[in-house]
């Protein structure tokens, strides 16, 4: 399976400097929120080192008391301060989703039909949950703990400087080990992580295969075989996991000494400092404090480092869904609307070919009937003649145009695919019909669902047109879903379509009942049908039979049957 691309971190630059500038104002008023909160907190050692040398001078109560009080004050002030710079980067990091999770939606609805169904579901799927959420979760908490952190390291450190230089000295024993020990993580972590993301979408693709395929599997039998593809691929993703733990073990306790590291050095020269009278005791309180200080947010900051290089490992993998540009797409129109397949050959998988030189022409306004046995490779080039695969060799057209090449919304005016797996969004039931092409008034939707015999249904609906259906609201049975893709079809009006099984949900009567409907609709378009079902075959203009990836018989309804060769055998084992 051919998974979508990641996008380079070129990209990811681009997407972070172009965020910064659309969103210039608010994040100057969230930056300045925290260095607010930041310098206020720095009078907080301050004040306790002069209450200290108050009280070792013994300085009258009141003096003391006004200090306490400027202290808490302080503690008050900052708090404040810095939720609302907290409140305010989470609103910003939500504004910044809404858009990105808008554009993602945008971007995979223009991906080629072809690199969807070539990547799985599973892998999209996990895109749209996991990795947004990932990436909600770094920006709405990471990217706001790492600037506190950064401002008050940066802030702590200059206030150091100025309050002792000899004693900030002491900050210098944790370089050796601090940036060796980040350095040597930083440059193992990302491909672990990447590795570990790329296990989790490969387990929800298989997943979300198995629950999709669940009746197939039970009827082939393939049950354990798909519980033990979903036991692997468990444990392939915890492998990832742990592997990311392992760097992170070895990680945190270096990095916890090097925290410890100044203070004692820190204790020594603020002994030496104050017994040559260089420093007073509120001196060297206040600078143990501001190295205290210093030590949470840059612990926290580290450790939201890790959190935030997974979300760029997720912003990679959202990112890298996008539309190609429109020159690639770029191909010569068609010029009528006959299609002819040429010497088709093609394979999922290059050491197996599905279809052998495949030859066909279908005139403009036919109605051709493809039958044969499971797995004979009918579904296969009914993707083809759609565009959703190109073929290995040889070449599906047009009215001499290529049919993959094509560009999506030139092609679906051109053929449309419907198959037998439908999906009903959450929303209104006129949403349903206008999501994929715009808008129509209700007498055209209606009209579209009474020519697939769903307007008894959608008469008997408490709201008609703007009854709310799918997930949490009215429930539509599988048979009505597929009555409903038709209505889509029916509204797009495409001059070609390739039905595969599209009625297998419908009992027999009910299929013929639907054909019959259509036929009105379908009137003058080439309808090139995929159906085990016979009596499709019989209603045709010409019937193609394919065994084994080759076509075995073309020719009329009762030509194939007077030639007593594998069409009449099917429709006597049919009868």
């Amino acid at each position: 399976m051919k998974k979508l691309p990641l996008a380079d971190k070129k990209d990811v630059r681009r997407w972070i400097k172009e965020t910064a500038r659309d969103n210039k104002r608010e994040f100057s008023v969230m930056l300045g929120l925290f260095c607010v909160a930041t310098a206020i907190g720095l009078a907080g050692p301050q004040l306790l080192g002069a209450l200290v040398d108050e009280v070792v001078e013994g300085t009258t109560t009141t003096t003391i008391t006004w200090l306490a009080i400027a202290f808490v004050v302080v503690l008050g002030a900052q708090a404040w301060f810095k939720g609302v710079a907290r409140l305010r980067a989470r609103v910003f990091g939500e504004r910044i989703l809404a858009r990105n999770r808008e554009e993602f939606v945008g971007n995979a609805l223009n991906l080629p039909l072809g690199t969807v169904e070539a990547a799985g579901t599973g892998d999209l799927l996990s895109r749209a949950t996991t990795d947004v959420s990932r990436i909600d979760h770094a920006v709405r908490f990471g990217a706001p703990e790492i600037l506190i952190a950064a401002v008050t390291v940066v802030f702590t450190v200059v206030a150091m400087v100025i309050t002792s230089p000899f004693l900030a000295l002491g900050l210098l024993v944790a370089l050796p080990l601090l940036v060796p020990v980040n350095i040597w993580y930083q440059r193992r972590v990302p491909d672990v992580m990447r590795r570990m993301l790329d296990r989790w979408s490969e387990l929800q693709s298989t997943t979300h295969e198995t629950a999709e395929g669940a009746r197939t599997a039970e009827a082939l039998n393939l049950t354990g075989r798909r519980v033990h593809a979903g036991h692997e691929g468990l444990d392939a993703s915890m492998l990832g996991e742990r592997k990311i733990r392992a760097l992170q073990m070895r990680w945190i306790p270096s990095l916890e000494i090097s925290y410890v590291l100044p203070v004692p050095v820190m204790l020594g020269l603020g002994l030496l400092a104050y017994s040559n009278g260089w420093e007073g005791l509120g001196t060297i309180t206040a600078m143990l404090l501001y190295s205290q200080v210093m030590t949470g947010p840059l612990n926290e900051a580290l450790f939201w480092l890790a959190d935030m290089q997974v979300a760029g490992a997720s912003l990679r993998r959202l990112l890298g869904v996008k539309p190609p540009s429109s020159a690639a797409s770029v191909s010569e129109a068609p010029r009528g609307q006959d299609i002819e397949v040429r010497d088709v050959r093609f394979g999922y998988n290059a050491d197996r070919e599905v279809l052998h030189g495949i030859d066909l022409r279908v005139p403009a306004g036919e109605r051709l009937a493809i039958v044969g046995p499971s797995g004979a490779g009918k579904s296969t080039l009914g993707r083809l003649l759609a565009g959703m695969s190109a073929p290995t060799s040889g070449s599906v057209r047009i009215g001499g145009a290529e049919v993959s090449t094509l560009p999506d919304d030139v092609l679906r005016g051109e053929v449309l695919l419907l198959t037998q797996e439908h999906h009903v969004f959450a929303g209104t039931l006129r949403d349903n019909l206008t999501l994929p092409a715009g808008d129509w008034p209700d007498e055209r939707l209606l009209a579209a669902l009474a020519s697939v015999g769903a307007a008894e249904w959608v008469a008997g609906l408490p709201d008609g047109l703007d009854t709310k259906v799918g997930a949490g609201a009215v429930a539509v049975p599988a048979a009505m879903a597929q009555q409903l893709a038709l209505a889509r079809v029916v509204l797009a009006d495409p001059h070609t379509l390739v039905l595969d099984e599209a009625t297998s949900l419908l009992d027999t009567g009910s299929a013929r009942d639907l054909e019959r409907s259509l036929s009105a609709v379908l009137e003058g378009r080439t309808v090139i049908a995929i159906a085990h079902r016979l009596h499709t075959a019989a209603a045709a203009d010409r019937v193609a039979v394919i065994e084994g990836g080759k076509v075995t018989e073309l020719g009329s309804h009762a030509e194939l049957l007077a030639a007593g060769g594998p069409y009449s055998a099917l429709v006597a084992a049919a009868s």
